[in-house]
């Protein structure tokens, strides 16, 4: 469904209100005014009276703004309802507001259905760059992402992978097809609930748990991705028209209740007990005190538990995940590249034993299959929108302050100035000198599929092991195929849009011992 059909009953429903609104907005100081600094913002479409270029989005807004950008440069703006939006389309200008001015664009712009539940009050990808947010980040980063944490949790790694491999493989006896998606997300979902609650939460050979968790967590992503009439027009945020912040608030119920049980679980057995039976994540935050303003430290209540669950499941299950479908759809297309990934594992690992994280470093041409995936599929083709807090210059142009700032990574990785063939996945680019050392962790502007400065992704260094191990897995040892026997350019390679860019179609392919 496309943006005018999506919007057309809400629109009709609130003209009269947005009127009176635009009337009474326009009374106000002019620095508030999304007209104030019009002369010099970066160049952008004339937008269309109330609505300004809402209508230019479609369905696919990232490919709307890289056409905008095609024609307009690097730098953009665009009135979007009552909303400056400036985007950022160009290794170049990604720097300038990602390095040059993070602080400047240090907050965050939040959509009105990530304020269900009061999410984003403890939402450590939502909070503003304040106490809380660092304390909780903090924490997180050192508890959970730091090389000696995550080094010490590599036998945890080794046995999900292991599981996966057997999953595979037992497919394979039975003639079924591998749900690659859903594979890869209880994979992830297993190992992050092992670190935090010490326990799986899904089954990986029951479709039905991992399945309705990784449904609920896709829906919680489109959602608080796509567009909203309550972004666009604040003044009518309240009314919710279009029912996004009710609907996220059932999707994030049934994630506080898988949740809430866990806690209960640990809160009882601790108590029977004296102390917590398990060191983990979990044991951690029960024990944490954050401090507020002035106030004495405080720990941290249901609401803030629930709301960090959610962010570390949902953003570092669907992110890895989507990363590894979206990888093996590109192989099923490039038998070539299939071929060459497979004949590196076969010379560097050997047919019988399994792939160690240290192998990793060897293993050249995976490194480059997982670069060229996110080259042309970044986890969240606009990273998450930030807020200006306070006028920036920026290439000559005025970025006023409270304008939402977005950066189409999905644009940077198809740049016919950046790259060569760049509609073609082909891995050996990053094979070559000038490209070798490329990376994805926030220093090369031209890949920066998790983001760049402060408010880079805390949970990227375990995203980045993961994602490797397991399309190793899924690689070595087995000829793949697609269900039908069909070629490989039957795959469907369809995006759907929200927070991440997942695939519409899953992917469901048949594994054949090698």
């Amino acid at each position: 469904m496309d943006l005018i059909s999506l919007l057309a009953v809400p629109l009709c429903i609130c003209s009269i209100l947005i009127f009176f609104y635009v009337r009474a907005s326009s009374s106000s100081s002019s620095s508030k005014s999304p007209f104030a600094h019009r002369r010099r913002l970066p160049p952008g479409p004339r937008p269309l009276p109330v609505v300004g270029s809402l209508l230019e989005l479609g369905d696919s807004p990232h490919r709307a703004f890289a056409r905008l950008a095609a024609g307009y440069g690097p730098l953009i703006s665009l009135r979007l309802g009552r909303v400056t939006t400036v985007v950022a389309s160009s290794p170049d200008a990604a720097r300038d507001v990602l390095q040059k001015h993070d602080a400047a664009f240090s907050d965050r712009s939040v959509p009105d259905a990530v304020r269900a539940r009061g999410h984003h009050r403890y939402s450590v990808p939502w909070l503003p760059p304040a106490r809380r947010w660092r304390r909780l980040r903090g924490v997180c980063t050192a508890e959970l992402f730091t090389p000696q944490r995550l080094d010490a949790q590599k036998s945890l790694r080794h046995d999900k992978i292991r599981e996966l491999r057997d999953y595979v493989s037992d497919c394979s006896a039975s003639s079924s097809a591998v749900d690659v998606g859903r594979a890869a997300f209880a994979t992830s979902l297993n190992l992050l609930s092992r670190t935090i609650f010490s326990v799986d939460l899904v089954d990986l050979r029951s479709g039905s748990s991992s399945g309705e968790f990784k449904a609920a967590v896709e829906e919680i992503m489109v959602v608080a991705g796509t567009p909203n009439i309550s972004d666009f027009f604040p003044g009518v945020a309240a009314l919710d028209l279009q029912g996004k912040r009710r609907r996220m608030a059932v999707l994030l119920g049934k994630l506080h209740r898988i949740f809430d049980e866990q806690i209960d679980r640990r809160l009882r057995s601790t108590a029977d007990a004296g102390e917590s039976p398990a060191q983990d994540f979990l044991s951690v935050l029960l024990k944490c005190r954050i401090q507020e303003d002035d106030g004495p430290p405080t720990e941290l209540d249901r609401p803030a538990l629930r709301s960090l669950f959610t962010d570390l499941f949902a953003a570092g299950s669907d992110t890895s995940s989507n990363t590894v479908e979206w990888a093996m759809a590109e192989l099923l297309r490039s038998p070539r590249s299939m071929a060459a990934a497979r004949e590196e594992l076969a010379r560097v690992i050997g047919p019988r034993r399994e792939v160690e994280e240290s192998d990793v470093a060897q293993l050249l041409y995976l490194q480059a299959v997982v670069k060229e995936t996110l080259r042309l599929h970044p986890p969240a083709p606009f990273l998450l929108p930030r807020r200006a807090v306070t006028d920036v210059e920026v290439g000559g142009c005025t970025i006023p302050a409270d304008a939402q700032l977005l950066v189409n990574v999905w644009a940077m990785g198809r740049d016919p100035a950046v790259w060569a063939r760049p509609e073609e996945f082909a891995p050996e680019r990053f094979l070559n000198d000038a490209a070798r050392d490329k990376d994805f962790r926030g220093k090369d502007f031209d890949l920066l599929p998790f983001g760049a400065g402060r408010r880079i992704c805390p949970g990227l260094p375990l995203a980045a092991r993961m994602v490797h191990l397991m399309l190793a897995a899924l690689l070595h040892g087995f000829d793949r195929a697609l269900p039908d026997g069909g070629a490989g350019g039957g795959v469907d390679m369809t995006g759907k849009f929200g927070v991440t860019l997942a695939k519409a179609v899953p992917l469901r392919a048949m594994a054949a011992p090698a």
